[in-house]
């Protein structure tokens, strides 16, 4: 009756060591450390870069505890601070040999002192939220009637340059708030202007209105102008992630709240002034000729620079030499996508041009068939060639293919650069708020007390009123709180102030279930069960009531999780997992071990569940448990 069958009990065993490993990484602390990054948009970093570290500090003499690569950082940790100056000192002479112009950012961080067997397993503490570890957050709004207005210019642009190449005669496009009208002097030339922009423009709606004279109306439709604004958000998350890098921090926080907001949280940071040179940092895309002639060339290999021509250095490291003339920048380009080549089905990176650059182009490309074109990112006054293309023939229409020698990472790393390059809209600071480090340790502190002493005093009690059974109460709600922190660990979530207000209401919510399953027990007891028969009806009539309140919670957990942003889904987070591993321990892991300290004894007299109170006349003698 009261008795787990051999697979049972391993399941609980492996349920506590997966719960002791996967904690235990969260009692080692932090050590200081050295992250290496690329100072660059156009340089990538690897694995690599773990052994030119690694080679660096042995020749200095300077012995780590311990080299990672995370896909965006090289993170080297060392014993102490002395070790981790020095180290910093040494990487950043011989990785970056002009100081005034790094190849490589080398910043000093902090990181988790996990021993090397726990990181092995995988085996990660969670990451500090800002209210815990302090930095500063910014709130930022989105410009997106300036998204959707450039947009609209660039359309108007091209509706020009499309009529003029197809000798279609207006009397004017302007731009009047959120549409396009343009103006003609018949309803037969307006017609043919329509069939040519609803072809290449069919993001626009066309009305036709013959008030003073014939005009074609363009608006966006409603789905293509709310995917322009969700673009422009995307991109500036994707920008803002990349400049980000620069500052050195572990596990930055940016998302999107809202239509048209992000939130940018920065752990750690204290310098507010450099996070917000970072966040509004400019840059822009130039198309320059690349100088190639033999005198050009000669005098590349020389070292010395042609009058007329600049130098720039290319993605691999390679020395290049560029027009001093600009041909087209950042402005005329409208979008870039990763795709394939429709003949040779490569990996290619598509552009879309504006009109202005559109024409432009054709004009340029024509003119200088079999030479190499060089698309550059400039950025704080320094350019970088993204790449250069040869060019194969005549390229007119604003759509351009960039293709040849690239995998498909590379081109999706081009065409996120050139997305990337600036910012899609404007956008400005509306909250800015800055937490010190020691207010984060407090919030630590004083958390970790009120979640400990919350937890012994529920011990206590119910050890004190259930005995036995209150002892297996307080056992199981530790191994619920091993396992929650477990969970949470694994998954890398980061742990903030409501997600320890969280953990506590878990721990509230467990106990309940508990206390349903004496109180069940007890009564089973005064209506004359045996003690075997009423452990098994105390738990099997518990079960239904427990399940029905934690499903009750979840779904407002849930309805948190999806509706909810920030600090309230770090909350829901915690809850939900919780409620999950309340249900195991104060059902599954507590019944196994009354099941395996009574379960064995076939002639069970008495449990120990406190005093089992009965009415004086229908007191029996049974009816008393110590």
């Amino acid at each position: 009756m009261n008795r787990y069958p051999a697979w049972k009990y391993v399941i609980l065993g492996l349920s506590l060591v997966f719960g002791l490993l996967y904690t235990l990484p969260n009692f080692f602390g932090e050590a200081p450390a050295v992250q290496v990054s690329s100072a660059k948009a156009t340089q990538k970093i690897d694995d690599s870069m773990v052994g030119r570290v690694g080679d660096i500090l042995a020749k200095a003499g300077i012995e780590s505890t311990g080299i990672f690569f995370d896909g965006n950082s090289v993170k080297a940790r060392f014993a102490s601070t002395d070790l981790q100056l020095r180290a910093k000192d040494a990487i950043a002479r011989a990785l970056n040999a002009d100081p005034e112009d790094p190849s490589w950012i080398v910043a000093l961080n902090l990181l988790s002192d996990t021993p090397r067997w726990l990181t092995a397993l995988h085996a990660l503490p969670m990451y500090l939220g800002l209210d815990l570890r302090g930095g500063v957050h910014f709130l930022l709004q989105v410009d997106m009637k300036e998204a959707l207005a450039k947009r609209i210019d660039g359309l108007a642009s091209d509706i020009r340059t499309q009529l003029r190449d197809r000798n279609i005669r207006h009397a004017g496009i302007d731009r009047v708030g959120d549409t396009i009208e343009v103006r003609f002097r018949d309803a037969e030339t307006r017609e043919r202007a329509r069939a040519v922009i609803a072809d290449t423009s069919p993001e626009l709606t066309l009305t036709a209105s013959d008030s003073g004279e014939p005009k074609l109306i363009a608006r966006f439709r409603e789905d293509a102008a709310l995917r322009v604004q969700q673009n422009a958000v995307h991109q500036n998350i994707t920008t803002l992630s990349n400049r980000i890098n620069e500052l050195g921090v572990s596990e930055p926080v940016i998302q999107q709240q809202g239509p048209d907001r992000v939130v940018v949280q920065l752990p750690g940071v204290q310098d507010t002034a450099k996070a917000k040179d970072i966040l509004g940092r400019t840059a822009t895309l130039e198309v320059r000729m690349v100088c190639e002639s033999p005198d050009e060339l000669a005098a590349l290999a020389a070292g010395t620079v042609p009058f007329g021509c600049e130098r720039f250095t290319e993605r691999g490291g390679q020395p290049i030499l560029l027009r001093k003339q600009v041909i087209l920048t950042g402005a005329n380009l409208n979008d870039a996508q990763a795709g394939f080549d429709g003949q040779t089905h490569e990996p290619a990176v598509h552009l879309t041009l504006d009109a202005k650059g559109a024409r432009i182009f054709r004009d340029v490309t024509r003119e200088n068939i079999g030479r190499r074109m060089a698309i550059v990112l400039v950025e704080r006054g320094k350019g970088e060639v993204v790449t250069a293309p040869v060019i194969r023939s005549e390229i007119a229409g604003g759509r351009v293919q960039i293709s040849g020698s690239m995998t498909t990472q590379e081109a999706n790393d081009v065409a996120l650069l050139l997305r990337a390059g600036s910012l899609a809209a404007p956008m400005e600071i509306i909250e800015e708020r800055t937490i010190g480090p020691s207010l984060g340790a407090d919030n630590i502190r004083q958390g970790f007390h009120s979640t400990l002493w919350g937890f012994v005093t529920i011990a206590v009690f119910m050890v004190f009123y259930y005995h036995l059974f209150g002892l297996v109460s307080a056992i199981s709600l530790s191994v619920n709180l091993l396992l929650l922190i477990a969970l949470l660990s694994i998954l890398q979530a980061t742990l903030t102030l409501p997600g320890i207000a969280a953990i506590a209401l878990t721990l509230g919510m467990a106990i309940d279930a508990n206390v349903l399953i004496n109180e069940r027990v007890r009564e089973e007891l005064r209506n004359g069960a045996t003690p075997q028969a009423a452990i098994s009806a105390g738990y099997d009539n518990a079960w239904a009531t427990i399940l029905d309140s934690n499903v009750t919670s979840m779904i407002a957990g849930i309805a948190l999780l999806i509706f909810g942003s920030g600090p309230v889904r770090g909350f829901a987070v915690v809850h939900v997992l919780g409620l999950l591993t309340s249900m195991f321990s104060a059902v599954f892991f507590s019944r196994g071990l009354v099941n395996l300290w009574y379960g064995r004894r076939r002639k069970l007299a008495k449990v120990s569940i406190g005093q089992v109170w009965t009415p004086p006349t229908a007191a029996r003698p049974s009816a008393r448990h110590g």
